[in-house]
């Protein structure tokens, strides 16, 4: 009896303990730098055949042609002759790339803090021609994923060598030592792409942070819009940075202005003198991820919560920008997690991510029309184009027609 009560003391013993040392760890994501030496980053870019997608980004399309950014891997270049039934033919590995821009089949492409330029007049031996170096910020967006645990290794960085990714894993870590990831390596993060001329440009979607407009292309960071000459399209020239705020996120044209969207508002540029940009005004906002499209009288700007975006509600909202310099709030709607958006005619498009592709009657924007919801997709990015609409999300490209002041599927078509 008295080994019995002993056995049972032990176990008891040994659950409280094991309890207590479970307590003391919890589960934690964490991003792991990846790092690759300048050399290695820049002599990385090749034409390879089409492969399977990882993360589908941003969209772009030009001619017969769509492209697709892989996040952080490249550029997926897709015949978009019969929409009904798209073909991959070609990647562009280029490490760190986000965004991309086409005009006269030129393609430009960052690389990190790199500007590439590619010939791809022959779809089928795609030459990269002209490289700038260290023409933007070079840092990797971190993840957003809450209370992230960032940690760049027990060396961090060795000379010469640049971040240019980060693997996520999911570790059990002690509690009382999660205030070293301060200062040990890490730092903790709480957060929330028919024919046409040679010197055409193509239609990006509205979360693009590049745009050509006449013989410049505009691309911004989070600070600054970078301004290069492409008047001779396979040598562009870096002109001054021209400093335009804090987390700015994307680009869209409408005649001689520039429409920034940041987390904190909308700023408008004046492009008139096309290399020097000008300030002209500001809408803000509460802190929140934001896209803005514009058509004849308003601007369309998309807010969406949480994570390390940092508002508490998802909105649409529309402003007044008949007048720019002063602009009004016209009315806000309420989202579930909106990413990009379009314009087309009196529609317009919402890329409400999980909650489908939403579609509007736009012609009352202080009463929208709720047309329709796309349902059962992850809506990320659309380009409304002259005869069909193209979206992006979840490694996929949807495409739409135009029909009765709606939408009607033309393809689905899987990257992955």
């Amino acid at each position: 009896m008295k080994i019995k009560n002993l056995f049972l003391l032990i176990a008891t013993f040994v659950f409280i303990m094991s309890c207590d040392t479970n307590s003391e760890y919890e589960t934690v994501s964490v991003a792991k730098a990846e790092y690759m030496t300048l050399d290695a980053l820049r002599s990385s870019a090749k034409i390879t055949s089409p492969i399977p997608i990882v993360e589908s980004g941003k969209i772009y399309a030009y001619n017969n042609l769509v492209l697709i950014n892989d996040i952080d891997n490249g550029i997926h270049i897709i015949d978009n002759s019969n929409p009904e039934n798209p073909v991959k033919i070609a990647f562009i590995k280029i490490v760190a790339n986000k965004d991309m821009e086409v005009k006269g089949n030129y393609l430009y492409a960052d690389s990190l803090m790199d500007l590439l330029v590619f010939d791809i007049s022959n779809i089928n031996d795609i030459q990269e021609v002209a490289r700038l170096k260290d023409v933007f910020p070079g840092y990797i967006t971190l993840p957003f994923i809450d209370n992230l645990v960032v940690d760049y290794g027990e060396n961090g960085y060795n000379s010469g060598e640049v971040i240019v990714g980060w693997n996520i894993t999911e570790e059990q870590r002690l509690i009382e030592d999660r205030s070293n990831d301060y200062t040990n390596g890490g730092v903790v993060f709480d957060t929330a792409l028919a024919s046409a001329s040679a010197e055409s440009t193509g239609q990006g979607g509205s979360l693009a942070r590049f745009k050509i407009v006449d013989d410049y292309l505009y691309a911004v960071d989070s600070h600054n819009i970078n301004v290069f000459y492409i008047d001779n399209l396979e040598s562009p020239v870096e002109l001054k940075d021209i400093h335009a705020g804090f987390d700015i996120e994307t680009i869209f044209n409408k005649e001689n202005l520039l429409f920034l969207g940041s987390m904190s508002g909308m700023y408008i540029y004046d492009i008139s003198s096309p290399a020097t940009p000008e300030f002209i005004s500001e809408f803000q906002h509460g802190t929140a991820c934001d896209p803005v499209v514009v058509d004849d009288n308003y601007a369309y700007i998309t807010l969406r919560a949480g994570n390390f975006c940092g508002a508490f509600e998802s909105s649409l909202e529309i402003v007044d920008v008949s007048d720019i310099y002063n602009l009004e709030l016209v009315k806000s709607y309420s989202m579930d997690n909106p990413y990009g958006l379009g314009v087309k005619d009196n529609l317009l498009f919402i890329c409400d991510g999980t909650s489908g592709l939403k579609v509007y009657n736009k012609s009352d924007v202080e009463n929208l029309e709720h047309i329709k919801t796309f349902k059962n997709i992850t809506a990320f990015d659309v380009i409304p184009m002259e005869n069909n609409l193209l979206l992006i999300g979840d490694n996929t490209l949807f495409q739409y027609s135009y029909s009765n002041n709606s939408l009607d599927l033309l393809s689905e078509y899987h990257l992955n």
